[in-house]
């Protein structure tokens, strides 16, 4: 038997292609320079991201860090082609998350990794988280990205991020100062944001309705956009508002109704033996919400547990100070109304 020769190998050869890697990090450069921020050193590149504590606002400062993705709403991005959202999706699931510590995002680092690296898909992919931080007004100091054929097919890819926030440790929100009759107070979402979309691509599986198909036909509304297009909104950013309302307001609570829906997220934000009421009559939720129910015939109960229904973020104030928050949210651009209070209940954590 002759030993087989075989050519010299590249590892291009395997899957992965190095040029393309660089190619991409000079693309890339300007867009995340439009996230600077004075505390930032050195510059996107690097082995590691340096940012200096701003210690000249900070007298006792907390760190606060978050990490989350995108989930399946990818898989409804690749079908439809279109990826400028997504990574706005990205950053919004980590900072929504700090904020309600009461932090302000501070840098912010993606990850993405892929089966093959498509420089055009890429770059719109970090569009959308430099877009996003921009909203944050968080610094994008760096990411990874990762080229592995055999583990992704050629055009799967996962998105992850990392945000670190700061507070003043004496303005940390925990929800230990929640009180009985306290307000809650809801944001309007701009759709399922990032949550449920298993569920929902089980829904369009079993249909057959097109992603293109015309929202306003399925749902009798006057929504220019194709159903597709309602589905891939992007998660709505609450930081500027909230911390621009921390100095206004003291805030008992906060909770970013993200997986678990508002039956699951609220309860971790209050002290035991409190019970948030919640009265459902209270909104009206958007009509992908009541489209999604009717297809899949979802009970009340799993639709409250699985989408946020219509509801991004809730606001546990003081009674006396609800109106002052009413007003400056509208002011912000939100859309914000008394969802409910909190109550006395040894037992039960929360009541619709």
């Amino acid at each position: 038997m002759t030993e087989k020769t075989l050519p010299p190998m590249t590892y291009r050869d395997a899957g992965v292609n190095i040029d393309s890697g660089n190619q991409f990090i000079e693309r890339i450069k300007p867009i995340a320079k439009r996230t600077h921020r004075p505390e930032m050193l050195g510059s996107l590149g690097g082995f590691g991201a340096l940012f200096e504590i701003p210690l000249d606002r900070y007298q006792n400062p907390v760190l606060v860090s978050g990490t989350d993705g995108v989930g399946t709403k990818l898989k409804l991005a690749t079908v439809l082609n279109q990826y400028d959202t997504i990574g706005i999706d990205l950053v919004a699931m980590c900072v929504n998350d700090i904020v309600t510590s009461g932090a302000e995002p501070l840098f912010f680092l993606d990850y993405y990794a892929t089966g093959r690296l498509e420089i055009e898909i890429a770059t719109q992919l970090i569009e959308g988280i430099s877009q996003g931080c921009e909203l944050a007004g968080a610094a994008l100091v760096g990411g990874e990205t990762a080229e592995m054929p055999g583990l992704y097919h050629e055009n799967d890819f996962d998105l992850a991020g990392f945000c670190v926030g700061i507070v003043e440790k004496n303005a940390i929100i925990d929800g230990s100062q929640v009180q009985p009759g306290d307000a809650l107070i809801g944001l309007r979402s701009s759709g399922p944001h990032s949550n449920g979309y298993s569920l929902i691509r089980k829904l369009l599986d079993i249909s057959k309705i097109s992603p293109q198909f015309p929202f306003s036909k399925l749902t009798e509304t006057d929504d220019p956009r194709t159903l597709g297009e309602v589905l891939l909104e992007p998660t709505r950013i609450y930081v500027k508002p909230l911390l621009q309302l921390m100095q206004q307001v003291p805030i008992h609570a906060l909770a970013h109704i993200t997986g678990g829906g508002l039956l699951d997220n609220v309860p971790r934000v209050l002290p035991p033996g409190l019970c948030a009421h919640i009265d459902l009559q209270s909104w009206t939720p958007p009509p992908i919400f009541n489209w999604l129910q009717q297809q899949g015939k979802i009970n009340d109960k799993e639709m409250y547990r699985t989408f946020n229904c219509g509801v991004g973020m809730v606001i546990c104030v003081e009674q006396a100070h609800l109106d002052n928050t009413l007003i400056y949210m509208k002011e912000m651009g939100e859309t914000a109304w008394q969802i409910g209070e909190i109550e006395t209940h040894p037992t039960m954590n929360i009541r619709l």
